[in-house]
């Protein structure tokens, strides 16, 4: 029975001494768990603001992608990108926000896409016990935009009525292309009275006014309240005067300055170079047989073109080079109501882009470019001839002009 009793007392003053041990243990190791939990915090609060830093970063690429497409500055689509960054909680004071375009890594190194770096230095907390270094937080995001559709008519006015025009009783068939207006009225895009157009299919920043006679061989419908298209030749170089102002004596014309205009008449071949008219108009008279490869004419000053019907025209673009596929082009600085007038006969040929950002264009001829290669970018465009016009044009040098184009993110 003492045995017993001795036993009993000896088994409980262990089980008070494992106790106690426990408590211990349990008051050494307490540092280490609220470390451990204050660890696991801080990383899952540096984890959120990383996703934070990359959703700024994809909101400022897109809406930098989306400057650009409507033709802005690289100062616009920069101030724009670090004005959406903030917007979505990027603190610029405390980081870096750089914008590339062509971005300067990855697979879309093009003019097309806008790459968006956000960095910040955000300070330590609890982790500070362990390392003093600040911890970094990066956000990289690349948007891009693609061409949806082709256009060989483009007008970019962004509000007139009627902006691209077709009218009068001509029939016009579009060929894989489509026809663009940036202009927000009602009726951007019109097709009136027994005009008949055949085209891919008609896009509009606005609305669209349409006959019977518009017809469509890859979209349902007009495609409408759509984002403006950049004008796609602001990047082309102005061109320069050089030499002695020339005149349009002789049968064979030299490329160079024409400070007095140039007014055609007769038989007249112009050799291959870039034509500089000022000081009065580009005038193609009357019964006039005019030809000439490897042009372009710049018209400044007020110079306008008209071409009179009776005229038989015969005139392309370089196919390489500065200007190539450009065939006429107007200056940008130069504004007025004044149109540039197009007239000829069926055998009549222009092929290359007729630009005129600024100016309206009015396209009277019943003809087009060789294999149907013509494009007209105009601030306003009327068409009322008859013309087969085409897409694919690459091989006369000639641009692929976006009718829309859709912004995505791609990195």
């Amino acid at each position: 029975m003492r045995v017993l009793t001795w036993v009993c007392r000896a088994l409980g003053r262990c089980r008070r001494d494992e106790r106690g041990s426990a408590a211990v243990t349990l008051a050494f190791s307490m540092p280490l768990l609220v470390a451990g939990a204050a660890f696991g915090v801080e990383t899952s609060y540096w984890y959120y603001e990383d996703l934070q830093m990359q959703a700024a970063a994809d909101a400022a690429a897109y809406a930098a992608a989306i400057e650009k497409r409507a033709g802005s500055k690289e100062a616009v689509y920069t101030a724009e990108a670090k004005s959406v960054a903030a917007q979505n909680g990027y603190e610029d004071a405390s980081g870096t926000a750089q914008v590339f375009s062509p971005p300067k890594s990855g697979k879309h190194k093009d003019a097309k896409s806008v790459e968006v770096i956000l960095q910040e230095t955000k300070p330590r907390y609890f982790t500070a016990i362990f390392l003093l270094t600040s911890v970094t937080v990066n956000g990289r995001a690349v948007a891009t935009y693609q061409d949806a559709g082709s256009a060989c008519i483009l007008a970019l006015h962004k509000s007139a009525s009627k902006a691209a025009l077709f009218s009068g009783s001509s029939t016009s068939k579009f060929k894989k292309c489509s026809v663009m207006a940036n202009s927000s009225a009602s009726d951007a895009v019109t097709v009136q009275g027994s005009a008949k157009l055949q085209t891919s299919c008609i896009y509009s920043a606005g609305g669209v006014s349409l006959t019977s006679g518009a017809t469509f061989d890859e979209c349902k419908s007009a495609q409408t309240n759509l984002p403006v298209v950049a004008d796609p030749y602001a990047d082309l170089a102005v061109p320069t005067a050089s030499g002695p102002c020339r005149n349009t004596n002789g049968a064979t014309l030299q490329a160079g300055s024409y400070c007095s205009g140039m007014s055609l008449s007769g038989t007249k071949t112009l050799q291959a170079g870039v034509y500089v008219i000022s000081g009065g108009d580009l005038k193609i008279n009357a019964n006039a047989n005019i030809s000439g490869s490897g042009v372009v004419f710049y018209l400044t000053g007020g110079a306008r073109v008209s071409m009179n019907g009776n005229a038989t025209v015969k005139l392309s673009a370089a196919t390489s080079g500065t200007y190539s596929g450009m065939l006429f082009f107007g200056d940008r600085t130069d504004t007025g109501a004044t149109k540039n007038t197009f007239n000829g006969t069926a055998s009549s040929l222009l092929t290359g882009a007729i630009y005129f950002a600024s100016q309206n264009v009015q396209f009277n001829g019943n003809f087009s470019g060789q294999d149907g290669c013509t494009q007209v970018v105009g601030l306003t465009v009327e068409w009322s001839g008859n013309a087969d016009v085409s897409k694919d044009c690459s091989k006369y040098g000639m641009r692929d002009i976006a009718a829309t184009q859709i912004v995505k993110l791609v990195e």
